[in-house]
């Protein structure tokens, strides 16, 4: 007797338990590995319109909240090939509220207490509250084909000096990971998805808050920020300090809580909110859609708490702030994202030194994520921002800069130059932006990218200057002498200045025809031949960076007609016809650029007062 009034007292207390249990608390039960058994799945074979199951996501805090999910059924293929969408309307609790909003990706539904998969999906501007579930099966299964993944054997890329150079229509926009497909295949009839069938649906939203950076800085940069699948939430959520790793506890990410994707963090942070589906063990999956395609990845993954939802017609979303850094996120694929509690990701450390218009010191430090598409984008925004920020966003300015980028094993990347007018904030920002892209895009596998430091100097107003004619004092002059040349330059107020340029000519130059050019760096090294050029290893680019020419000065010139050739990135002038010939010949094609014109000499000009663009090039006779 005592044994059955024990056993129902048990009962009793384990309903009565269970009945008090809070959300989170009930979800470690079913998202964690207990003593190697695994959570069970319900298998996508089994599901079937009309079940119903219960979904869990945070709506305000860290504690995931319970709601209803009603199936309607399967659309094979709707996400790839070989990957099923399951379709759901959810309800109750506070997604009667919100609906589907941005941030809810992830959301792990159960039916029975087993795992169905991810709320990942949504119809914009749907009168429901329809959703789509990317099954757990396939979330998972995708990752396991990149466990032992080999790496890709990488040949050098070749470049232009247009890629190192400062393009204003060149922008950065990393991937993209916007998808939309179509509901139009195996819906049967009579089904609750027939309704449905020609609809558009895309991946829910994956906000983004941006903390630190002005308006002007957004503006600039929405285009490319759209491109790359972030939703800004200007200015809302909280900063992500740089801070150490936190140790992950039993508590930490399991599914259904708030977890944030950091791209930068520091002075200027942007972070990416969405919600675990599964953490088993150290692994984490999440999303249940990509975050920006990047396939293999390497960012900060931090716990997050939810300040609220916000409900809106167009998209609701959540705002989010980021919390201690846990692990990292270390693949990004088409059925979510995946990543390891304890791991800590690989960050470039960016820091600004400032001194503005009104000689005032600033400083800046940040991190951005190392990543072949958005680290020149994250740097060039940094920059960018810490102008705009200090200093006139309209209107004509100057700016000085001089950048080092820190590389491992490998010299530093040492640029510097001055821009002005009223595109001088975005070109100064490019002119780091753009060597950051060519490195990490060179396919080298030693690339390492260990610092980048900035020194900024703004001034007002604009010191533009166009080169509008060249003179010599004579046509003819003999190998050895000194010619005086004569550069007329037009301010942007129209005053005319002149500058004597004595010109001396190699005493080993043979008799004959000479050229000889005056212009801006950037004109130089569009009119060089070697506009192509391939590095045989990370050095030899680093070097040729360094080589490029300087924008914010003039180049004197001398060439004449030779014949020679371009290997890589090496001038090889005055080869021999025997040389010429075995490289140019019927059995092999392509190595090698043939030229037309040697450089004799090259003489770079001190800095003036006025940043001087524009080419000039006349003729002279060499005799004896």
């Amino acid at each position: 007797m005592k044994v059955k009034i024990s056993a129902i007292l048990l009962s009793v207390f384990a309903f009565c338990f269970s009945a008090i249990v809070p959300p989170a608390a009930a979800q470690q039960k079913v998202s964690l590995t207990k003593n190697g058994v695994k959570t069970s799945f319900f298998p996508l074979s089994d599901i079937r319109e009309g079940m119903t199951g219960k979904a869990y996501t945070v709506f305000r805090g860290t504690e995931p909240e319970e709601f209803s999910v009603e199936i309607l059924g399967i659309v094979p293929g709707a996400i790839g090939p070989k990957q099923d969408m399951i379709v759901g309307r959810i309800s109750g609790g506070s997604a009667d509220r919100t609906a589907v909003f941005a941030g809810m990706s992830g959301s792990p539904v159960y039916i029975d207490g087993k795992l169905v998969g991810a709320i990942a999906y949504s119809f914009p501007f749907s009168k429901e509250p329809i959703c789509g579930i990317t099954p757990i099966d396939q979330m998972i299964g995708i990752f396991k084909q990149y466990d032992n993944q080999i790496t890709e054997t990488k040949t050098p890329k070749p470049f232009s000096f247009s890629e190192i150079a400062v393009n204003l229509d060149q922008n950065f926009s990393g991937g993209t990971s916007a998808y939309s497909g179509q509901l139009y295949s195996n819906v049967s009839t009579g089904s609750a998805l027939s309704a449905y069938v020609g609809q558009t649906f895309r991946p829910i939203a994956t906000p983004v808050s941006f903390n630190g950076l002005s308006a002007l800085t957004l503006k600039a940069f929405e285009k490319q920020l759209l491109d790359a699948g972030l939703l800004p939430v200007a200015s809302v959520g909280g900063s992500a300090p740089i801070s150490p790793m936190k140790n992950a506890e039993k508590e930490t990410l399991i599914g259904g809580t708030s977890v944030s994707m950091q791209l930068a963090r520091g002075d200027f942070s942007l972070a990416a909110a969405g919600t675990v589906t599964f953490r088993d063990g150290e692994k984490i999956y999440a999303f249940g859609h990509p975050f920006l395609s990047l396939g293999t990845s390497d960012l900060p993954m931090s716990e997050s708490s939810v300040v609220t939802v916000i409900p809106n017609l167009n998209n609701s979303f959540k705002l989010a702030v980021p919390g201690a850094m846990v692990g990292s996120m270390t693949q990004d694929r088409a059925t979510g994202v995946f990543g390891k509690l304890g791991q800590a990701p690989k960050m470039i450390p960016v820091r600004i030194e400032m001194t503005t218009s009104r000689n005032q010191k600033q400083y800046f430090n940040f991190e951005v994520a190392r990543d072949d598409g958005l680290t020149p984008l994250l740097v060039n925004i940094g920059i960018y921002n810490a102008l705009v920020s200090n200093e006139r966003g309209m209107g004509d300015s100057t700016v000085e800069i001089d950048s080092t980028i820190s590389l491992k094993d490998q010299k530093s990347v040492k640029m510097g130059s001055r821009f002005s007018g009223s595109s001088a904030v975005s070109s100064a920002a490019l002119s780091v932006a753009l060597p950051v892209n060519a490195i990490l895009t060179s396919r080298f596998d030693d690339v390492d990218i260990t610092g980048i430091d900035v020194v900024l100097k703004s001034f007002d107003g604009s010191k533009n200057a166009n080169l509008e004619r060249i003179s010599i004092d004579r046509a003819e002059v003999r190998a050895g002498e000194t010619i005086e040349l004569n550069a007329f330059i037009r301010t942007d107020t129209g005053k005319l200045l002149s500058q004597r340029i004595p010109v001396s000519i190699p005493a080993s130059t043979p008799t004959g025809k000479l050229l000889i050019s005056v212009g801006d760096g950037n004109s130089i090294q569009q009119a060089s031949i070697s506009k192509q050029f391939v590095p045989q290893d990370l050095g030899e680019l680093v070097k040729t960076i360094n080589e490029s020419k300087k924008t914010d000065r003039l180049y004197v010139q001398i060439n004449r007609v030779s014949n020679g050739a371009i290997v890589g990135a090496t001038e090889l002038p005055n080869l021999p016809p025997s040389m010429l010939a075995t490289m140019n010949n019927n059995r092999t094609a392509g190595g090698f650029t043939p030229t037309v014109q040697t450089v004799l000499t090259e003489h770079e000009l001190a800095p003036a007062e006025f940043l001087i663009s524009g080419q000039q090039t006349l003729s002279i006779e060499v005799i004896k």
